[in-house]
């Protein structure tokens, strides 16, 4: 299948996905597939109501596990609360675990962010429970994925490889080392750095030169495997070299850049802003 690569983010364009294949469901891959940049807004506790107001204003929902203390049945709720309210579901776990990955999916998430990969063997356990075979290894179970996803003629089982997001974080020294092996690896779509443990690991501040030759790295290996760029903080989505070449953004409670001006929400179909509560 030939391979086409958009020339500013240099992310996988449609005819990756073959011609005549139905649009994903999975909207903000479908966007990344298109070369446009998604962004998200965080999401660290439970609170159905937040949750669905602000998922009508962003492309994909970070739910955080890594650093708070949400638990899979309330990230379960939220989900089955307005499951088509906007915002992807996708939920940034604390490491590449089975049952955790198994966890994320059958509740109906359709991406999952995996922290500090430093390794191929990390990227590879990311990608094993990820989907169904024959590609990877993920187990037929339970769960509300499949009335949320298969629907209006969707066969959930054959459809949910090509919408699933595996997204890994680099973000020390040693992963940015091994850059372009990690991103190799496949079922990986996206690697993105995590720009503060960056900062914190390598002991560099990020406006330390030092510090951007180790995001160019990250960058290049990333395009040059032919997989998808992103920064975890939307800080860097404008004015900066790489702005235009990364796709997938954590705007940790920030407002939507894609959002209409300030000013313009109460306009016929504009988006209101949202204020979630922000990423540690």
């Amino acid at each position: 299948m030939e391979r086409k690569v958009d020339d500013e983010l240099g992310a996988p364009t449609l005819a990756q996905q073959g011609t005549g294949k139905a649009a994903l469901y999975n909207t903000a891959k479908q966007k990344l597939l298109d070369g446009k940049q998604v962004f998200s807004f965080t999401q660290s506790k439970f609170d159905i109501a937040g949750y669905c107001e602000a998922a009508k204003h962003y492309d994909y929902t970070w739910f955080e596990m890594q650093h708070s203390t949400l638990e899979f049945k309330d990230i379960e709720a939220m989900i089955a609360a307005c499951p088509h309210a906007g915002a992807i579901p996708m939920i940034r776990l604390p490491d590449a675990q089975e049952w955790h990955i198994q966890h994320a999916t059958d509740i109906g998430a359709l991406g999952v962010v995996v922290p500090t990969v430093d390794d191929v063997d990390r990227a590879r356990e990311a990608a094993k429970w990820a989907r169904y075979p024959p590609v990877a290894r993920r187990s037929s179970g339970a769960g509300q994925a499949r009335s949320i996803w298969g629907i209006n003629g969707v066969n959930y089982a054959k459809t949910f490889n090509d919408n699933m997001l595996v997204v890994l974080m680099i973000e020390t020294p040693t992963g940015a080392a091994n850059a372009y092996d990690i991103a190799s690896v496949a079922g990986v779509d996206v690697v993105i750095i995590g720009n503060n443990d960056l900062s914190v690991f390598s002991g560099f501040a990020q406006d330390d030169d030092r510090y951007q030759v180790l995001m160019k790295k990250i960058h290049d290996d990333t395009l040059r495997a032919g997989k998808i760029f992103g920064q975890a903080n939307a800080n860097y989505a404008k004015g900066h070299p790489l702005s235009k070449r990364a796709g997938h953004w954590d705007s940790s409670g920030r407002r939507n850049p894609n959002a209409p001006p300030e000013g313009e929400e109460d306009k016929p179909g504009a988006a209101k802003g949202a204020s979630p509560a922000p990423r540690k």
